[in-house]
């Protein structure tokens, strides 16, 4: 695919709200020392220790730019740490990213329902505009003529992929021309990429100034209870969200088991593979009951499904004590649940309930 040369990161920054582009971030005592110590007497903190631990190291601040986190997961992932942000949990990349670049009641981000929520509610939050450019039905793509058409008024641009709460990964095709069409980021939201055999756009990081990739340690690695998300980016713009971050924003803790996890790749490998299996096997049962209408294909670790009454199968596995996502009000997912892959166990109980309802029916 050929890249647009005249798209240069300098171009990029200068969607940074204005106010921003000089700020001189809060400057914290591990920014000031970063080194190793026998003695720590520059932070306040409390040198005896914590209460109730047997270890003392939760008494000290935790690094607050992850080094050896990022040194770690930039080998992993074939960047440098340079490009990495780490934030408590993606959403805490979505709110800074919006906060950068988009100025309250003045700019919009542009997204393409059916998506992710929280784009529109950060959004929302800081009093910033959205433009809808919805999937188009049924194959859940991006209508790129008009993405490029509606950039020209929007400061940052929101692609998920694969999708929530589709599950599809969107076309390579249609996010390299909006990449290399459109003059203000974009973010490509890879949260479950590590369920589908893409190699998704980290490798190809390099050639779009403008891309911003978002990944996170809350699906595939297992660790949502910790709120660990990631950005890869181009430098400057990763130089931007760490100036206007929390200055501790990833507990010492996290970091901890996060490095941990690193060392457990193989672990992970087998819970992707025991996944994929799970979801093609859960589809093709799915796909034989007769009140289901669609299983649309997925790249995640979930299936969308449209049934008939699918909010009154919502309720009726809720007595079963099985918990599904309701997405019938979602636009373009009427009568669609979403459906997360579980362990075998768990897909065998929840066709069991549904043999059990259409039975019932």
């Amino acid at each position: 695919m050929n890249m647009n040369p005249t798209i240069r990161i300098e171009d990029i920054m200068q969607c940074v709200r204005p106010h921003l582009r000089g700020l001189q971030p809060y400057s914290s005592a591990r920014d000031e020392f970063s080194g190793q110590a026998h003695i720590y007497l520059d932070a306040n903190e409390n040198p005896f220790g914590s209460p109730l631990l047997s270890v003392s190291v939760y008494n000290r601040y935790p690094d607050p730019h992850q080094q050896s986190l990022k040194e770690r997961l930039a080998k992993l992932k074939g960047v440098e740490p340079g490009q990495i942000f780490l934030g408590n949990g993606s959403d805490e990349a979505i709110d800074l990213l919006i906060r950068a670049f988009c100025e309250p009641a003045q700019d919009r981000i542009l997204i393409t329902p059916p998506t992710y929520g929280m784009y529109e509610v950060s959004a929302a939050i800081h009093n910033v505009g959205v433009l809808k450019v919805p999937l188009l039905p049924e194959v859940f793509q991006l209508n790129t003529d008009e993405i490029i058409a509606q950039s020209r008024q929007a400061k940052l641009i929101w692609l998920c992929s694969p999708n929530n709460p589709t599950g599809n990964l969107l076309r390579r095709e249609d996010i390299h021309a909006i990449l290399t069409q459109v003059h203000c980021p974009v973010v490509v939201d890879e949260a479950y990429i590590d369920f589908s055999e893409d190699e998704g756009w980290l490798p190809h990081l390099e050639h779009y100034p403008n891309l911003i990739v978002l990944q996170t340690f809350s699906k595939a690695w297992g660790l949502a209870g910790l709120r660990l998300g990631v950005a890869y980016a181009h430098p400057q713009i990763i130089h931007l969200l760490d100036k206007i971050k929390p200055p501790y924003n990833i507990n010492a803790y996290t970091q901890k088991m996060a490095l941990q996890a690193l060392d457990q790749r193989r672990q992970v490998a087998l819970w992707i593979e025991n996944t994929r299996r799970e979801r093609q096997a859960l589809s093709q049962a799915l796909t034989s009951l007769p009140f289901v209408e669609k299983v649309f294909p997925s790249d995640a670790n979930f299936i969308l499904v449209r049934m008939q009454q699918a909010s009154a199968i919502y309720r009726y596995l809720i007595t079963c004590g099985i918990i599904v996502r309701d997405r019938s009000r979602v636009v373009l997912c009427d009568n669609c649940l979403r459906i997360t892959v579980g362990k075998p166990e768990e897909n065998r109980q929840l066709l069991n309930a549904l043999r059990e309802w259409q039975k019932n029916g």
